[in-house]
């Protein structure tokens, strides 16, 4: 399929760049964005990125490579480049939750509590044997609000997000408008977060590839993407 019938949306985190020890310490690869620019340019703008990250922090590290960028797991969407950055209805965390996770990581070493506007994470990749006591502490929270918040597994940490904005949500909006619109999305991800976009891909006609079932690692992936665009041409097939 030629690349100007298809748009590219893709995950940062352990798909265009490697996972590091810590979200801040990621390095973006050199050579990375000008392959991006070149797939933006060959696609007619069709490009987004679809992350965990805010919205801020993919334009830290990516500026104004991508044409649409949708962070925080669907939760703010900016549709266009210098667009404003849309956001989906939220309920409101209990400050009761909050206070007791704050609370639970102090008492577990290794833990981390990471804030997010729709809700919050609790990181254990520094003590995996708090998965599980983390994980009974989140379910315990959830309850409370009757199905307004979920549970959502990523890598060393459960998320505690809204229920129904996630990263399928996120692609199911940008391909309802151009550049996306009548083309066949292409997801790449490698999380179990990354899930619910590769079936929002799959159902709009399109396609979701993994890390590491498709590629192995995230540099085979770049090198992938750099072989679709040696020399920019709209006609090479993807």
């Amino acid at each position: 399929m030629p690349l100007g019938q298809v748009a590219f949306l893709l995950d940062f985190d352990g798909t265009l760049v490697d996972i590091a020890p810590t979200p801040e310490s990621v390095v973006v690869p050199p050579g990375l964005k000008e392959t991006l620019l070149a797939l933006r340019e060959a696609t007619g703008g069709a490009l987004a990125i679809i992350s965990g990250r805010s919205v801020d922090q993919i334009d830290a590290f990516l500026g104004d490579v991508p044409f649409a960028v949708a962070g925080e797991h669907g939760i703010a969407i900016r549709h266009r480049p210098g667009g404003p950055i849309e956001r989906a209805a939220l309920p409101s965390v209990p400050s009761k939750w909050v206070i007791e996770a704050q609370e639970l990581v102090a008492s577990l070493p290794g833990t981390r509590l990471e804030r997010k506007v729709g809700g919050f994470v609790l990181h254990y990749r520094g003590a995996p044997e708090a998965e599980g006591q983390l994980r009974k502490a989140a379910e315990a929270w959830v309850k409370e609000e009757g199905g307004k918040f979920h549970i959502q597994a990523a890598k060393m940490a459960w998320e505690i997000r809204p229920a129904g904005v996630d990263k399928g949500y996120a692609v199911e909006l940008l391909m309802e408008n151009a550049p996306f619109a009548g083309r066949k999305p292409v997801f790449v991800g490698d999380d179990v977060t990354d899930e619910d976009a590769i079936k929002a891909a799959v159902r709009l006609g399109g396609i979701g590839l993994r890390i590491p079932v498709d590629f192995p690692t995230p540099s085979v992936f770049r090198g992938w993407l750099a072989s679709l665009v040696p020399a920019r041409d709209e006609g090479r097939p993807a």
